[in-house]
């Protein structure tokens, strides 16, 4: 993933997309930052890893759009949508609703989950097969619907 935001810095530079430049440079600077903490702790940062920092960007984006809308900053809204945009490019496709309902109940059965106690040990297993590809705000709701009802 790392040589693809290289190559993607350098054809923004060549192509002269300032906004492609500006994401890609920020989502550089965050990886570094989880680089040096990770030295830190005497490890490197995996793709999965990776992948939760761009959704963690993304979150942040749309919350701001949110305010941005409400607010009625159109043009402040507009640079975080193309944020949104560049960032969304280098997560894999999320999956659908259908799609998050049956990982949850193969999880709940991987897991043998019975109760809402079990609810960490059902989202670690779906952390482990799709990070990035889920919104675990969304999965932890309807995983402890699952468990509860």
């Amino acid at each position: 993933m790392r040589e693809r935001f290289t190559a993607d810095l350098k054809a923004a530079m060549k192509s002269g997309d300032k906004q492609r430049v500006e994401t890609i440079r920020m989502i550089a600077a965050g990886l570094k930052d989880r680089d040096i903490e990770a030295r830190g702790q005497g490890k490197s940062l995996s793709d999965d890893e990776i992948l939760a920092l761009l959704q963690k960007m993304v979150k942040s984006r749309q919350e701001s759009l949110d305010i941005y809308e409400k607010a009625g900053r159109a043009d402040l809204a507009e640079k975080e949508r193309a944020e949104i945009a560049v960032i969304s490019g280098y997560l894999p496709q999320q999956l659908g609703e259908a799609e998050v309902a049956e990982a949850i109940k193969a999880a709940i059965a991987e897991t043998g989950a019975a109760s809402i106690k079990d609810m960490g040990k059902v989202v670690a297993a779906l952390k482990a097969k799709y990070t990035g590809r889920i919104d675990f705000g969304k999965a932890s709701a309807a995983v402890k619907a699952a468990l509860s009802g």
